[in-house]
């Protein structure tokens, strides 16, 4: 019984020796962490919001940081391509990924053989930044307000563009024609570049565009805003009423944008992420760019960013049954 004992108290020794040396690890190897340059994956090609919020906040957390933070683009199917990038590169707080919210709160519903589990495979941090977008329709059709759209949308098929299936403004689509109870026929594009484009020539018939990609065309007088997708109107364009005052009581559809890294990244690493985050954003420099793209910071807790993915999954997720929506 004695050599028993003794034998329990050395093991019990060791376990606490090694438990001691693996929490002393980490707590150094958060303390010295960064000490090489960071990557930010974009989901999305250059030019659209995604991509100028990244840009705009990995200049900041690179001054945060003291190590540069890289972005690198990687487009295609609603961000799936990217999200298994991130999800496979080491927990180790290198590799950071700016997500839109549909990426977290629509991809799973709508690509049911995706390559990644966003609710296993990824740790999330923050919603950085919120904006809301702009429901514009083409100079060719002959409506100025939201009543008269939904009048002439009850009287024929119209369609609408995308900047592909699944993202923001997609889903903000989907959302209106759900609210206005019409019917619409959606295209997608490789961008919302190109859905513009389109509009802009009369190819297509409306559309819903994030608020400085659209803002342009409309100030231009080149396409025609019926209103803007939050629940007021902006600063930006404050002659453009809001949906929900203009005819669609309640509704809003608010695009916004997340920091992920892989799952099983420390958790002193994501605190210390979190944190940069909190200063970057708050820095006058970003408050001033992020009001200059009409986005506004959200900044919530991991938990709180959980608990908003979560609900806004429940809410997509009816709009995307009621419309049968999907990529098979």
């Amino acid at each position: 019984m004695k050599i028993l004992l003794k034998r329990l108290r050395n093991n019990c020794s060791a376990v606490l020796m090694l438990t001691l040396f693996v929490g002393s690890s980490m707590i150094t190897q958060a303390q010295s962490w960064p000490n090489k340059p960071m990557k930010m994956v974009i989901p999305f090609a250059a030019g659209g919001t995604t991509d100028v919020l990244g840009r705009l906040l990995a200049q900041q957390l690179t001054k945060e940081f003291n190590q540069s933070v890289v972005i690198e683009n990687k487009a295609g199917a609603g961000g799936n391509i990217a999200a298994e990038s991130v999800a496979q590169s080491p927990a180790d707080g290198y590799t950071i990924m700016l997500a839109s919210g549909s990426m977290l709160t629509v991809n799973p519903f709508i690509y049911k053989k995706a390559p990644v589990n966003y609710s296993k495979d990824f740790i999330y941090i923050t919603n950085v930044a919120s904006g809301p977008m702009l429901f514009v329709v083409s100079n060719k059709l002959p409506v100025k307000n939201l009543q008269e759209f939904i009048a002439l949308a009850k009287t024929k098929e119209l369609n609408f563009g995308s900047a592909g299936i699944g993202t923001q403004v997609h889903m903000a689509g989907e959302n209106l024609v759900y609210f206005a109870n019409i019917s619409s026929t959606h295209i997608p594009y490789k961008g919302e570049s190109a859905a513009l484009n389109d509009l802009l020539s009369g190819q297509i018939d409306f559309m819903v565009s994030n608020l400085t990609a659209g803002a342009v065309f409309v100030k231009s007088g080149q396409i025609k805003a019926i209103g803007v997708t939050s629940a007021k109107p902006v600063k930006q364009l404050p002659n453009v009423p809001s949906l929900s005052e203009s005819g669609l009581p309640g509704f809003e559809s608010t695009g916004w944008f997340g920091l992920a890294v892989p799952a099983n990244t420390p958790n002193a690493i994501v605190e210390r992420i979190y944190a940069s985050t909190i200063n970057a954003v708050n820095s006058e420099a970003m408050k001033v760019s992020l009001d200059l793209n009409g986005l506004t910071p959200v900044l919530n807790t991991p938990k709180e960013f959980e608990v908003q993915i979560r609900n806004e999954s429940i809410i997509w997720e009816k709009v995307i049954k009621a419309r049968n929506i999907s990529t098979q």
